[in-house]
């Protein structure tokens, strides 16, 4: 096929006047219009040009929004959002049942466990579930939840994991022994996802993961004589990062300034001292029942209690109040005029602390700021944010922090769906490691043994910096207003994703890439390794090691630029440039020159030609900065 054809157009109007039209060339107007070309291609015909039936731009704008919307999907994905439109498409999302990872890990572990029992080890010497198993059952959930039968909560499970950037806990600390209470505090995530932003803020604060991370659990009152204070610590990053932020806002996000053009604070260390009065008396809610005579000892508890080690506790259930332990008197909020003061309450005045910040004027545009960042792009325009923060202080009805309205004010807003933001420079975003990982898992076909899609996660979170719930701190592994020095930080613009994108990780991403995709079989047969785990022991192997299928591509892979087509509407949006297109129609046209006089290749031709140009294509900037 030529790669430019050149079409003579002929139009045919019946009667002395034609309907007029206000809209373009393949609106689908085709009323008393003939059309004919000097040449056509496969399936093609003239009249599609006008139609509209023979282009993909509806097709490209819904797998956009998929990406933003979802952790990836399909070509039967796409055709989905489309057929229901993106509003209505929302709706349903609304509606799904949620899927929730702890199930699915206990499952898991379940699996292990009784492995390693039948491989003759001692039960009394197997420990678990881990962060590995929080990780295995992550991927098994959102790489199959677009597979039919499923639940399908594609946007739930994309929000979740925007809110775990936001609402950081990680398993590069002693949670990381506990999959238990990474699973809950995920499924927290989820379960708030579409619910209403005050309920989310309260449960993440009486969570046990973040109690214990952020170190209010058995944080005890004041006792000067034992010099002893309030833990300040989740009061700093409740109003940091989750709520206010470090300076006072207007509703577009800006900042407000003082008379000498300084950023005004939100709070000072007094504050979080007063906060963190609030946030005393906190302790494990449930205690794991005692083990069986005659292992239980006499001085097992058998009642939560304030102080209690973190070993004796149920680590998914949330933390209850110690009234004697709550700080007495009253706490004075940030403005300097909301004072809390319930006394013999101390669960009230934290839902009290909590109300104060969930309705300052902040936390509308703090909030919708980051929230955006993590679906759409990295420079909203104050416009957008405020747009988005109407919706969080009133969705319409009263009601204010209602993430349904939220989440569809991100993802409907001229800003996330217009096609001249298209061409804006400082629109779209640099897209995190997983989404890439996760985007490529879901638009291909993937060989599992036995179903299982279990990926221990930490290769790659070593070696691209990014994996759910393995932030290195309670900043996430990027901070909002990160700018990579150069054109980004001269233009003024942010690009948070950046600061994991370096000399080290970069490299990792494109010999990653190269793993899933290496063409080169092993002693078994199989090529490139997309996934894996680690559970082997005492000779009972359960390692589940997932392969990349390509025959839906090696289909179609004897037409050069048909693939190409088909590999920039599942993975670039129909955004890949004509500089990666030659490349890919040079890599093609060279493994066709090289492998001619080959018997060997005259059948490997086309697995080769599919993996060299996904090879490419993931690499290059098209996939990896979503527009």
């Amino acid at each position: 096929m030529k790669n430019l054809i050149t079409a003579v157009f002929t139009l045919s109007l019946s009667g002395a006047i034609a309907q007029p039209y206000n809209d373009y060339i393949g609106a689908g107007h085709t009323g008393n219009i003939n059309v004919t070309a000097s040449s056509t291609y496969l399936e093609s015909s003239p009249l599609k040009t006008i139609n509209g039936s023979g282009l993909d731009g509806a097709y490209f704008d819904a797998s956009r929004f998929m990406v933003q919307a979802t952790l990836g999907g399909d070509s039967s994905t796409v055709v989905g959002i489309m057929g229901q439109g993106y509003d209505a498409w929302i709706s349903d999302q609304f509606t799904k049942t949620p899927t929730y990872i702890l199930p699915v890990m206990e499952a898991i572990w379940d699996t292990s466990f009784n492995a390693r029992v039948a491989a003759g080890q001692d039960p009394e010497d197997i420990f678990g579930p881990y962060a590995l198993h929080f990780n295995y059952a992550w991927w098994q959930v959102n790489v199959t939840n677009h597979f039919p039968n499923q639940n399908k909560d594609l946007l739930r499970q994309r929000v979740a994991m925007a809110l775990s950037e936001i609402f950081v806990i990680s398993a590069n600390s002693d949670l990381g022994s506990w999959g238990d209470a990474m699973a809950s505090y995920y499924d927290l995530l989820i379960q708030h996802s579409f619910g209403n932003y005050r309920d989310l803020l309260r449960e993440v604060s009486v969570s046990f993961p973040m109690g214990y991370y952020l170190s209010h659990l058995n944080n005890p009152k004041t006792n000067l004589e034992e010099n002893i204070r309030p833990d300040e610590n989740y009061a700093r990053e409740i109003m940091q990062l989750f709520s206010i932020g470090l300076f006072k806002l207007n509703p577009d996000g800006t900042q407000q300034l003082d008379g000498n053009g300084f950023p005004i604070p939100t709070y000072d260390n007094n504050d979080i001292k007063e906060m963190a009065k609030s946030f005393t008396g906190l302790h494990g809610g449930a205690v794991m029942p005692c083990p069986p005579p005659p292992n239980c000892p006499p001085w097992w508890p058998m009642m939560p209690q304030f102080g209690l080690d973190p070993y004796f506790l149920i680590k998914t259930a949330p933390m209850i109040m110690a009234n004697s332990q709550h700080e007495p008197g009253p706490k004075t909020m940030p403005d300097g005029i909301t004072v809390i003061n319930i006394p013999n309450n101390g669960m009230a005045e934290i839902d009290a602390a909590i109300d104060f910040l969930f309705n300052h004027s902040n936390t509308p545009p703090f909030i919708s700021y980051r929230l955006i960042q993590r679906l759409v792009k990295s420079n909203p325009s104050p416009a957008y944010i405020q747009r988005v923060a109407a919706k969080f202080i009133n969705n319409g009805s009263g009601v204010r922090g209602d993430m349904k309205a939220v989440i569809r004010a991100i993802l409907m807003d001229d800003e996330a769906r217009k096609g001249n933001y298209l061409t804006d420079a400082s629109n779209g975003m640099l897209l995190a490691p997983t989404l890439r990982y996760t985007q490529f898992c879901k638009a291909n076909t993937l060989d599992s043994d036995l179903g299982r899609f279990w990926n221990n996660g930490y290769g790659f979170r070593e070696d691209t910096g990014h994996h759910p719930l393995m932030s290195p701190t309670v900043f996430n592994f990027y901070t909002p207003d990160y700018a990579p020095i150069g054109p980004v930080t001269d233009a003024g613009l942010k690009g948070p994703e950046f600061k994991i994108h370096n000399s080290n990780t970069s490299i990792n991403y494109i010999n990653t890439v190269n793993s899933w995709l290496s063409p080169w079989p092993n002693s078994q047969g199989e090529s490139g390794y997309v996934m894996y785990s680690w559970e082997g022991y005492n000779g009972v192997e359960l390692d589940s090691t997932v392969h990349l299928e390509t025959a839906k591509w090696e289909a179609i892979s004897t037409d050069k630029e048909r693939l190409i087509h088909e590999l920039d509407k599942a993975f670039t949006h129909g955004q890949l440039s004509d500089g990666t297109k030659n490349i890919l129609r040079n890599v093609f046209d060279t493994i066709d020159t090289n492998t001619q006089n080959s018997s060997y290749w005259a059948t490997e031709r086309m697995r080769h030609k599919v993996r060299f140009l996904l090879y490419f294509i993931l690499i290059s900037p098209d996939f990896n900065i979503l527009k």
